[in-house]
C-alpha cells in the first residue's frame, strides 16, 4: 500500500505541472504551483476498500492556475 499512495502524489505532481496553462496572463505573470502536501500515507485497509485522499494544489503566481485532468498511477 506505501508504493500505491507514493505513485498517486508522484502522478498527481507531474500532471498538475504539466498541465498548468495559463490564459490571458500578463506578458511577466506567470502561474506557480505549490503543493502543501506532496504524499500521504493510507493506513492499512482491506483489499479491495476505497480509499480517498485530497491533495491541495495552491497557486503562488499572478497569473491563473488551470488544471485540466488528473490521473492516478
Amino acid at each position: 500500500m506505501k508504493y500505491y499512495s507514493r505513485w498517486v502524489a508522484i502522478a498527481a505532481l507531474l500532471i498538475a505541472f504539466s498541465s498548468a496553462v495559463c490564459f490571458g496572463a500578463e506578458k511577466d505573470a506567470t502561474a506557480t504551483v505549490f503543493f502543501p502536501e506532496t504524499q500521504y500515507e493510507f493506513s492499512p485497509v482491506l483489499d479491495g476498500t476505497k480509499v480517498v485522499h485530497d491533495f491541495v494544489i495552491q497557486n503562488k503566481g499572478d497569473a491563473t492556475l488551470s488544471v485540466d485532468r488528473v490521473k492516478t498511477g
